[in-house]
């Protein structure tokens, strides 16, 4: 099983100035057979990071895969730090400079391990990703993404990860618990 931890809570607020917001995203440690990070905040967030890896005695290098949702740059700031793990950013997968095709845009799961995988979810971004994960507490969490560039395939996978998970840590706010109700509401947006 792995263990989910939130590194940074995530926000997102529209500012009284003209065309003005402030936002970085929420980053994710998955602790398990291998470490994985998710969203790796703005360029200006390493130092945030890093503390915060320390606080669960690891470095950097001992990440085995970097997954940033979409390629916004508060997800992708950091990925840099982690030169030792494969790369996936939204429908983009790497190691080095080698790329691998996989089918994320024909609906394709990628497995990570037994307790972890990244589904496709556009509508963020064309290109966006969940990543799904079995937890020690026998709960499955979906770190994902709001806003929409595609509205009704957003609707649509909004309720595909509700109706997957216990628990959602967005990309922009804390962790919270999927209810019936939410899956309801969430359901009756996509009819």
């Amino acid at each position: 099983m792995s263990e989910v931890i939130v590194l940074c809570n995530g926000y997102s607020t529209i500012s009284e100035a003209v065309d003005e917001m402030t936002a970085n995203c929420t980053c994710t440690l998955i602790k398990g057979v291998q470490n994985i990070i998710v969203d790796t905040m703005t360029a200006w967030d390493a130092d945030k990071i890093t503390t915060a890896l320390k606080s669960q005695d690891l470095i950097p290098d001992d990440i085995n895969f970097v997954v940033s949702t979409h390629g916004h740059s508060d997800h992708i700031g950091n990925n840099n730090l982690f030169l030792k793990a494969k790369h996936i950013v939204g429908f983009s997968i790497s190691y080095e400079d080698k790329y691998y095709i996989f089918p994320f845009d024909k609906g394709e799961e990628y497995v990570i391990n037994d307790t972890v995988k990244v589904i496709p979810t556009p509508g963020h971004t064309l290109s966006d990703v969940t990543v799904l994960v079995k937890s020690n507490k026998n709960e499955l969490i979906a770190i994902a993404e709001a806003g929409s560039e595609d509205k009704v395939q957003q609707a649509r996978n909004r309720s595909k990860i509700a109706d997957l998970a216990n628990w959602i840590i967005p990309g922009h706010g804390p962790k919270f618990q999927v209810t019936e109700e939410s899956r309801q509401t969430l359901r009756k947006q996509i009819n």
